[in-house]
């Protein structure tokens, strides 16, 4: 993905995310849009690094799991800001020291799952 194609605010500038979001509840899509989109638009950590702290909080909180689960989520938005399948795994390898093995080993399964199912 070139430079020029990355979104310039991770949320606020994908519609599908936003109609997924409204999907689940509308109110709380609306919701998830305003205050996402305003943390997202800060301006001094670039979005794709937001994208992968988001990825490393949902590790923390074994957010790949269950019904409206934001791992995914997360995994495509950092791809669309430039990260890499390798980038996200060594994320989920540092990750181990930090939020444990069995926290990330949960994470790579769920990776495995998003990126090499058949679409």
């Amino acid at each position: 993905m070139s430079k020029n194609s990355l979104k310039k605010n991770a949320v606020l500038d994908d519609q599908q995310l936003q109609a997924n979001l409204k999907a689940i509840n509308p109110k709380f899509g609306d919701f998830v849009i305003r205050v996402a989109g305003e943390a997202w638009g800060l301006p001094l950590i670039d979005q794709k690094t937001k994208a992968l702290i988001t990825i490393a909080v949902d590790v923390v909180n074994q957010d790949h799991v269950g019904p409206g689960n934001p791992f995914g989520t997360h995994v495509y938005m950092a791809m669309q800001q430039g990260a890499t399948r390798e980038e996200i795994e060594e994320l989920l390898l540092f990750m181990c020291v930090y939020a444990g093995f069995n926290k990330a080993a949960g994470c790579f399964g769920a990776l495995n799952e998003l990126l090499d199912s058949p679409t």
